[in-house]
């Protein structure tokens, strides 16, 4: 690749402005390793810290993607306050877990509850932000993942949808992101003459999704800081205008993206989905607790995969075996939402950008989502 297109893309790039700094991000130092080939693909770093517009980016991309002689462009993102090289372990060998009492199992330390000699300067949480125009903020959540749960959320958005409510639908699953896929759109994000991000739409729901900011087959590798400013920019500076629901489609587990999510808003509450054997379960039970821990109501569980109907007699096999919706429910002592049967349609739907919701609405599996849908906004939509 000629020199003159490194000077080009030098270029391109030093119109890219970081306004925290006050700098282009060549004079911030925030792009590295960028790389040609004679074929016109470019290839590059961005170090984004935590305090940085994610939107830079998309601007770094799309500004060498406007160069004549560009085929092709990848951006890898990396965290700023990661350094080279280093690793980062859990503990050091001589930070021991507490000893274990006689006769006691030996718990876990809790952050905030550990002796006051052992415990490091206190940073004060982030207090959560109102955004009224959210409306009735809802997670929706798993203890671990393949349970079916981005499924569960963009069809229980747009099951919402159709019975007349605004619906936003916000992927902050930020490692797999799968919400652009199945609802059957990925294109840039753009901004709007007021700096804001502008959703993506489809079937009727607003939507922002880290799949739509970096490229298809690019790892998040970001540690907590930047998770928390991706979901706390999602939710401030999208244009979301007035929504009645916003459904977030968490990641599975406890980790950072449920804690920046409930310290950047107030959720109104999370619902738990899970299959019914009791492994899953039992994941979905520690994913519930951290929801009460940090004082967030759990509406209610879905069992998805509950049964399939066999196609050759009709009668429901029960693949994941039974009752661990109900059980986990009862332990928590909330409400079964609904159990959602096994359909391969809903798999076709999913890849093909298809809810099945829309694609088939009388099935056995649209029914029990949509009925789903219509307890949540019987109980937590505002009257207009």
């Amino acid at each position: 690749m000629s020199d003159n297109l490194t000077v080009r893309i030098d270029a391109a790039l030093a119109s890219v402005r970081n306004n925290r700094l006050g700098v282009n991000i060549l004079e911030a130092g925030m792009v590295r390793d960028v790389a040609t080939t004679t074929d016109g693909k470019v290839r590059f770093s961005v170090l984004l810290s935590a305090a940085d517009d994610a939107t830079i980016v998309r601007d770094a991309r799309q500004a060498v993607e406007q160069l004549p002689g560009v085929s092709e462009v990848r951006v890898d993102v990396k965290d700023a306050a990661q350094p080279a090289g280093t690793s980062v372990s859990a503990a050091s060998s001589n930070e021991a877990l507490p000893p274990k009492q006689a006769g006691k199992p030996r718990s876990l330390p809790v952050i905030g509850q550990e002796p006051q000699s052992q415990r490091a300067a206190a940073v004060p949480a982030p207090t959560p932000v109102n955004y009224p125009n959210l409306g009735t903020v809802i997670a929706i959540s798993s203890g671990k993942g393949g349970v079916g749960k981005s499924t569960v959320a963009t069809n229980l958005a747009v099951a919402l949808a159709r019975t007349g409510a605004r619906v936003g639908l916000m992927d902050a699953d930020i490692y797999g992101p799968n919400i652009p896929r199945m609802m059957g759109i990925n294109e840039p994000l753009q901004v709007d003459e007021n700096a804001r991000i502008i959703p993506l739409e489809a079937h009727g729901i607003k939507m922002v999704s880290i799949g739509f900011l970096i490229e298809r087959d690019q790892p998040a590798i970001w540690r907590g800081p930047i998770i928390m400013k991706v979901i706390t920019q999602f939710l401030r500076d999208v244009n979301w205008g007035q929504l009645d629901f916003l459904l977030v489609d968490m990641p599975p587990g406890t980790g950072d993206a449920q804690l920046s999510l409930v310290q950047a808003t107030h959720v109104t509450g999370a619902v738990i989905v899970t299959t019914p054997q009791d492994v899953a379960a039992g994941d979905a039970l520690r994913g519930a607790k951290m929801f009460q821990r940090v004082d967030v109501p759990v509406i209610g569980i879905i069992e998805n995969m509950s049964w399939l109907d066999c196609p050759h007699c009709g009668k429901p096999t029960k693949i994941f075996g039974e009752g661990g919706g109900q059980r986990l429910a009862d332990e928590l002592a909330v409400p079964l939402l609904g159990q959602i049967p096994l359909y391969p349609q809903i798999l076709v739907g999913g890849d093909a950008g298809v809810p099945i919701v829309i694609g088939e609405p009388t099935s056995a599996s649209s029914v029990s989502l949509t009925n789903i849908a219509e307890k949540i906004s019987a109980a937590y939509r505002a009257p207009s």
